[in-house]
Formats: structure tokens, C-alpha cells, sequence
């Protein structure tokens, strides 16, 4: 008897997982480790090589069978080489991980218990503790303040413990739970911003079409931070993250917010300036600083691509953000609760 084509098709894995790696042969071993220990087993891996010269992704992908390598060449910035993983993925979610997370054995079921629990959410992200203190947050979601200047909630602040799940602006890409098909309908991250703000940049996207993000505080991840990049004060971070948050600012906010908190966003920047001027460090923020401005007719082109995909109104996407300088200023967490407008299961 004629078998049907598809019996013997091998069925899609409920999620993918994507690790970006460059020149992170200290942490990378150690991450996957974590990984293959998960008590959520039904997903692929897939390691993405942004043509590092260490050989550590060759080696693990030698070492697992499991691993899918993905080798892409060249330092394409974190945005394309997480774009270019997730087309090669085929679970129906993405959970993003950086190569110097290491997540606790329940993370990723976590993760794919709240895509259930809450079938109107898209988008989760996740608790992050500092690796060398793991009493300190490396983030609890992300915030973004009203003067554009965006933050991870609660930066190296205490641990507060048990919290309920909540709405935050945006999740950290560096570890965080998506829809494939929505991620891919979005163009994924922006590549033009190479790294840093990118995952800010997705966030403030969703937000603009009324697609809520969830922190889901039970799942966690250890995070070194910046293990490629030198660090969150390097040059390299500073400068990309100096230019990309004027990008993000001019591409993503609403037109009335954008007038009314230009004046705040343009204070903000030249107090952070004067600070890093302090401190002897204005070399990286003030070519950070040039290069967004050079590059505004770009932003200014994005910008209308991002406007045509605005499905709420300015006062939604205000409420969203904090409005307590104080917030900024310590990092705090910000959490809102979030009502469904559907129980799960219907």
C-alpha cells in the first residue's frame, strides 16, 4: 500500500533556541551545557558563528550532534546573526539566549508554560541575575523612560525576589522567548543597528502594534554581560549604544511624544556627555553622537516604515513608558499588571 508523503515527515520542534556566538570560547561550553540540561526537552539549537576566530562553535558543534551551526562569515553584528539563525529555524518560538547566559534547568520551560498560560502575549522575557552575584539583577525586563533614554529594569540592583508576571516595555534579546512568525512578519531586528538597542528597537515595534511583552519572573538566567564586546562602559559599547538610542528615538516614537520629549532627550544626552567627559571617557559617546546624527536621514526613513505600523495611539505607548526620573536615574524596575483580554484555553 502507498504510504502518504507526509508520514514520514519528522514534526517541527515546539521552539528553536538561537546562540549568537563571537569570540566566546570562555563562556559558549558552559551555555550549551545549560541548554542540553533543560527540563523543557522538544527544541532545536541552533549556534550562529558571526566568523569568530576562537573555533569554540566548531568545537561544540563537533562535540553535539545536536547542534545546528550556523556559520554566517563575518561579524554581522548581533541583529543579522540572529536574523539569519531564526530563518533557519523551524519551532513556532525563538528563544533568544547570549552565549554568556546560563540558564537555569527550568528556563525554558517557563518560558513555554507562560506562552500557554497567556495565548493574547507574543513576547516573554526573562529574569536576569548577575553571574557574579547572583543577588543582583542584570535585568528584570526593559524600561523605557520618557526622555528615550531605554534601561534594563532593575541593572545591578538587589534581587526583590518572587514577583508576579507582569508587562514590561520591551525583553533583553539576551534571553528572551518570541513568535517565530511574528518575529520574521517584523523583519526581525534592525540590522542597520548592528548591536545594542536592536532588542529595544523590536520591543518598541511590538508596542506600536499593540503587542504586548511579559516578564516572566520564574525563569532565569545567570548573565555574565558584554563578554564579547569588552564590558557595558568598552568603546564599542558605548559608541553603538550612544548611536542607536538616538536612532531608536527618532525611528519608534509617536510624533506628539516625539516633540514633546525632544527637548528632555536632548538635555539628557548632554548631561550623559558631561558625565562621561568626567570621566575622561568623551571619545566613544561623542562618535557615538556624531554617527546618529549623520545617520538621522536613515532613522528618518526608518522611522516612516515604523509609523505605518502604528495600530495604538500616543497615549497608550506613553503609559507605557515611565515617567519618574527617579526610574532612570536608579534603574528601577518597572512591572505593570497585566489583565488578558481572553482566559487561556478559548
Amino acid at each position: 500500500m502507498t504510504q502518504p508523503a507526509d508520514e514520514h515527515k519528522i514534526a517541527a520542534p515546539a521552539a528553536s533556541v538561537l546562540v549568537l556566538a563571537y569570540q566566546s570560547g570562555p563562556t559558549l561550553a558552559r551555555c550549551l551545557t545549560a541548554l542540553r540540561g533543560q527540563t523543557f526537552a522538544n527544541f532545536e539549537l541552533l549556534l550562529a558563528d558571526n566568523g569568530s576566530s576562537d573555533g569554540a562553535p566548531q568545537a561544540a558543534a563537533a562535540a553535539d550532534a545536536s547542534v545546528r551551526l550556523i556559520d554566517n562569515g563575518a561579524n554581522l553584528g548581533f541583529a543579522a546573526g540572529v536574523n539569519a539563525a531564526a530563518r533557519a529555524s523551524q519551532g513556532r518560538w525563538l528563544a533568544l539566549i547570549n552565549p554568556d547566559a546560563y540558564a537555569e534547568p527550568q528556563w525554558l520551560e517557563r518560558l513555554m508554560a507562560a506562552a500557554g498560560r497567556y495565548p493574547d502575549v507574543r513576547c516573554f522575557a526573562s529574569r536576569q541575575l548577575m553571574e557574579d552575584d547572583a543577588g543582583r539583577l542584570d535585568g528584570l525586563g526593559d524600561v523605557m523612560s520618557a526622555v528615550g533614554f531605554p534601561f534594563r529594569g532593575g541593572y545591578r540592583g538587589r534581587d526583590p525576589g518572587p514577583l508576579p508576571d507582569g508587562e514590561v516595555f520591551s525583553a533583553c534579546g539576551g534571553a528572551m522567548l518570541i513568535e517565530r512568525d511574528l518575529f520574521l512578519e517584523m523583519g526581525g531586528f534592525d540590522e542597520r543597528l548592528f548591536c545594542y538597542c536592536e532588542d529595544v528597537d523590536l520591543g518598541y515595534r511590538l508596542r506600536l502594534r499593540g503587542e504586548p511583552v511579559l516578564v516572566i519572573p520564574e525563569a532565569v538566567v545567570r548573565h555574565v554581560g558584554s563578554a564579547s564586546s569588552g564590558g557595558p562602559r568598552s568603546e564599542f559599547a558605548v559608541f553603538h549604544g550612544t548611536r542607536n538610542r538616538l536612532w531608536v528615538f527618532v525611528k519608534d516614537t509617536p510624533t506628539p511624544l516625539l516633540w514633546l520629549t525632544a527637548p528632555l532627550h536632548l538635555a539628557a544626552t548632554l548631561l550623559l556627555l558631561a558625565r562621561h567627559a568626567l570621566r575622561g571617557e568623551i571619545g566613544a559617546p561623542w562618535r557615538g553622537l556624531v554617527a546618529g546624527v549623520r545617520g538621522l536621514p536613515m532613522a528618518l526613513a526608518a522611522r516612516r516604515e515604523a509609523q505605518a505600523e502604528r495600530r495604538v495611539s500616543s497615549l497608550e505607548i506613553a503609559r507605557a513608558m515611565t515617567w519618574n526620573p527617579l526610574d532612570l536615574l536608579a534603574r528601577r524596575v518597572v512591572i505593570r499588571r497585566w489583565r488578558p483580554t481572553r482566559p487561556a484555553g478559548s
